[in-house]
């Protein structure tokens, strides 16, 4: 669906995009993720042939975006919708009119424009706002009208920048819930970019984690979450603070066994007393995956590693202190 290799995109002497190279699949609802400049934003904009590029390659439904016409980019802009993190409503005009916009300017009918902005703003939940104004509406309201408009074309891809950045966290999650509906029910690819990683948990499949226009990693989220490397937790933002005495045992708690009673079970089975220095339970996309820091003596840690071992859990021993 969506193939760039070995990008390169630079503002002057500045390069702001080094050499990233990722894979969209068809169907699914992929994040770039990063900190504020990052270089997320503008690979969003070489997708849609927003922004050019000095080197690699972008190639988007199997065309090589660099060097299409200008007429087979705007044909190409045809499959692909746009939401922004501030909507762009255009304020003196309606609902319906906002939605409208792209099919008038593809040349639909009345009878066509009239029956296809009913069933979007049906879709998106504002079918009784037809004739209101964007100054009438919520901030997470508007976004449901931008939602709408980047649909009215029935694109194949749909490209949210920062779309839920400016919306409180209830609003943030009913947005996140259309965006997995219309994923769904509608079959559209979506690419979502974001610094923030709630958003990514939530609804993303896979991800590419951009630092400084590089890669960090990329990959399926529970892979990314599961069992995060240095550059990952440094990435997040993490800093564990764990006892100096005995031993520390890291453990991960794949999907299958999240609900699980390994640690209560191998407590009993080995008659082994430790302390949970901290633990939690989190969904991504649809995955619950769980983690937890154990502390125990240092003489019973070869019975617990083999315990672990056989019971599914991935674990890895962060310290191990006399």
């Amino acid at each position: 669906m969506i193939e760039i290799s070995n990008l390169v995109k630079s503002y002057g002497k500045r390069r702001v995009i080094n050499n990233v190279s990722c894979r969209v699949n068809a169907g699914e609802i992929f994040a770039i993720v990063g900190h504020s400049g990052a270089g997320k934003s503008t690979l969003l904009r070489c997708i849609n042939g927003l922004e050019g590029y000095e080197g690699g390659s972008v190639k988007v439904l199997g065309r090589e975006v660099g060097t299409l016409s200008q007429e087979n980019l705007r044909l190409l802009r045809r499959d692909i919708g746009m939401i922004f993190q501030h909507f762009a409503l255009m304020s003196r005009k309606t609902i319906f009119e906002n939605v409208a916009t792209p099919l008038r300017f593809w040349g639909f009918s009345q009878s066509e424009i009239e029956s296809r902005v009913g069933e979007l703003l049906r879709l998106v939940g504002l079918g009784e706002r037809a004739k209101s104004y964007p100054s009438e509406l919520s901030g997470g309201q508007k976004q449901r009208v931008a939602i709408a408009r980047a649909l009215a074309l029935k694109p194949k891809i749909l490209l949210s920048d920062e779309a839920t950045s400016a919306l409180d966290p209830n609003t943030t999650k009913q947005i996140l819930a259309l965006l997995r509906q219309i994923n769904e029910e509608l079959g559209i690819t979506i690419v979502i970019v974001t610094h923030e990683m709630e958003v990514v948990k939530s609804v993303a499949s896979r991800a590419v984690l951009l630092e400084g226009g590089e890669v960090l990693s990329e990959g399926g989220i529970v892979e990314l979450f599961l069992k995060p490397d240095e550059k990952m937790k440094h990435f997040l933002g993490e800093e564990e603070i764990l006892p100096q005495s005995g031993v520390n045992v890291r453990l991960f708690f794949p999907p299958e066994v999240a609900f699980e009673s390994v640690i209560t079970n191998m407590a009993r089975a080995l008659d082994v007393s430790f302390n949970i220095v901290w633990g939690k339970l989190e969904r991504l996309d649809k995955h619950v995956l769980g983690s937890l820091v154990i502390n125990l003596d240092e003489k019973h840690l070869g019975r617990v590693l083999e315990f672990l071992q056989k019971s599914g859990v991935l674990f890895e021993v962060v310290s191990e202190n006399g």
